[in-house]
């Protein structure tokens, strides 16, 4: 089979050569590319031999795939799978895998990160200090016996509640299913409605999908404390992004931090978002640590072993 790394997986280099000379004695040819496609006619050029693909989280059209004859498996070095038409590889009979769980502790983390950067507004007092101001008498607050909402309680949701009880947080916790061990742990779970009115902090730690998009809109904004604020790690498409903008504009909470958006940056200039000093922004890092991207390379080849071997491992399609 010939099986195509789209770009980078940002682990050491030599690995790929070992992997390659590995597959070549299966009778398999590897291809690997380390840097990312600009467009589709890039990509198409790289993947339409290919029996497989390993993919992070750079968008394949519908069209591309189209033109892919031979392609079987789709290896997804990434949790979300969104970015891959999902009908498509259904009707084709083209089986998709992930690699959920390598960022599981990275996104809890950035999450607390988060909540605290706002708490003591760092990146105002930042801007401060760069311009020779003084703290100017602006007073921050503590964590302890904050109210934390965590929307969707999978592996990062339960992992964020298991860093938020060590720092005597209350979680409250909204999901389709409830997971007794997240209860145990000391969250407790609520309706949505509660979730965005009773939270100091709403935390998005939900994969995209038909049931989660725009899950919040203007109505579930509208719901949150004046001092509250949104955080979302998770997805951008999850959030009416222009209903938190404006929530943000006049004030109806008070911050956010936002690591995703409703397009992938870098974002476009004239995007409200920039002009505003109640917000963090970053450009999608919560996966973005060593540790993250030394597991994300285990599971990606771990999946691509089992395939060959005729098994499927975190199969997703």
């Amino acid at each position: 089979m010939k099986i195509v790394l789209l770009n980078d997986l940002l682990i050491n280099k030599g690995l790929y050569e070992g992997v390659k000379n590995d597959l070549a004695s299966l009778g398999h040819e590897f291809a690997y590319y380390l840097k990312a496609p600009k467009t589709d006619e890039e990509i198409l050029k790289r993947i339409k031999d290919a029996d497989v693909l390993i993919v992070d989280n750079t968008k394949i059209s519908e069209e591309v795939l189209s033109k892919c004859p031979n392609l079987k498996y789709i290896d997804v070095a990434f949790t979300g799978y969104d970015h891959i038409p999902q009908n498509y590889c259904k009707e084709h009979k083209i089986q998709v895998s992930n690699c959920s769980g390598y960022a599981t502790e990275a996104v809890a983390e950035l999450n607390l990160a988060f909540i605290i950067s706002l708490l003591r507004d760092l990146r105002n007092n930042e801007i401060k200090t760069r311009k020779g101001k003084t703290h100017g008498n602006l007073l921050g607050e503590e964590l302890d016996n904050k109210v934390v909402g965590i929307i969707g309680t999978g592996k990062i949701g339960a992992r964020l509640n298991e860093l938020l009880q060590a720092f005597n947080l209350r979680v409250l916790a909204y999901s389709r299913t409830i997971k007794k061990e997240l209860v145990q742990k000391g969250a407790t779970y609520v309706d949505l409605k509660d979730i965005m009115s009773k939270s100091d902090f709403v935390c998005l730690t939900l994969p995209l999908n038909k049931d989660s998009e725009h899950l919040i809109g203007e109505k579930e904004i509208a719901l949150m404390k004046k001092n509250a604020y949104f955080i979302n790690t998770s997805r951008g498409g999850i959030v009416d992004e222009a209903a938190l903008i404006n929530a943000l504009k006049e004030n109806r909470i008070k911050g956010a931090a936002l690591d995703v958006f409703s397009i992938e940056p870098p974002l476009n200039k004239e995007n409200e978002l920039l002009k505003l000093n109640n917000v963090i922004l970053s450009p999608h890092i919560g996966y973005m640590t060593k540790e993250a991207m030394k597991k994300r390379a285990e599971i990606a080849f771990s999946n691509l072993y089992a395939f060959l071997d005729g098994k499927i491992t975190n199969k997703v399609i």
